[in-house]
């Protein structure tokens, strides 16, 4: 029912912007004027989609199931925890380079909790080696609540998530010592990453490790693919903070902008097969002038 309030509301809205505003839309005004009607199909879209998104965020809340594909990278990381846990080994978590303020770290660090859940259900030390200062509080805070929510907050060691260098080489330089001294069983590697990415991977390659990494960086990616065992490629990124967490907000945004993202698909299907047709008044409705 509030979702149907919300819609309705905006739609009032839309309805004083078009019809009640006491402004004139004539050409000659629209200068003067705080609305433009001839950008009204992009206010329609926009109020569409969100109403979407709002939709499958209420659905969530209320404990509705809102199917997700199976990642298959994803369901190897508990595999990696595992191996790495029968051989006594620890596993080294990499969030990215980049500060918290970069969307890719913070799907890092969302992931990153629920790793350290994992870890500290089978009792398995986790490495956290990070390159930005103001990610080390964040990663700090997520290590913990995971050893917490699997109820062994005693196991937390604060040491184990450790500032390395805000230098991209030097990070990695520091990163590949600790590959080659503390011989991780699994490497994890989460967030955005740059020309270290195959310095990394091949680093960890050598040492035997199970490697599983994720990135948006399209120009990273071959060098994951190459040298790890599983990649999340793109948006696989942000799409498995959702799948892990199950989240509410983060379930019912990732519905509603997968259906928003077909919506628009079939939209430019019926757009070409109407301009092939030489019916162009569709397709005129989408131009913004």
């Amino acid at each position: 029912m509030k979702v149907i309030s919300f819609i309705r509301v905006l739609f009032f809205f839309l309805y004083f912007l078009l019809i009640a505003s006491p402004l004139s839309f004539a050409q000659e005004d629209l200068s003067q004027s705080w609305f433009n009607p001839h950008r009204v199909n992009m206010l329609i879209f926009l109020i569409f989609f969100f109403a979407i998104i709002i939709y499958f965020i209420d659905r969530a809340k209320k404990g509705k199931s809102l199917f997700i594909r199976r990642i298959a990278g994803l369901d190897a990381i508990e595999e990696a925890v595992g191996r790495a846990t029968e051989m006594g080994k620890p596993v080294l978590f990499i969030p990215g380079i980049e500060d918290i303020d970069q969307i890719q770290t913070v799907a890092a660090m969302i992931i990153l909790g629920n790793v350290a859940k994992m870890v500290a259900a089978y009792d398995t030390p986790l490495f956290v080696p990070i390159c930005r200062p103001m990610v080390v509080p964040v990663a700090e805070e997520r290590v913990k609540e995971g050893y917490a929510s699997a109820g062994r907050p005693d196991a937390y060691n604060r040491d184990n998530v450790r500032y390395i260098s805000d230098e991209q080489f030097a990070y990695a330089a520091g990163v590949q010592g600790i590959m080659l001294r503390d011989r991780p069983a699994a490497n994890l590697m989460f967030g955005s990453f740059f020309a270290e990415s195959l310095m990394l991977a091949e680093t960890g390659f050598l040492t035997g490790a199970i490697q599983v990494a994720g990135t948006a960086n399209i120009h990273q990616l071959p060098f994951f693919v190459v040298a790890c065992d599983y990649t999340i490629i793109g948006e696989e990124l942000f799409a498995s903070s959702a799948y892990l967490s199950k989240e509410p907000k983060l379930l019912g945004s990732l519905k509603g902008s997968d259906l928003t993202k077909a919506i628009i698909i079939g939209i430019l299907a019926l757009g070409a097969i109407l301009e092939t047709l030489g019916i162009t008044q569709f397709t005129r409705w989408f131009f913004i002038e």
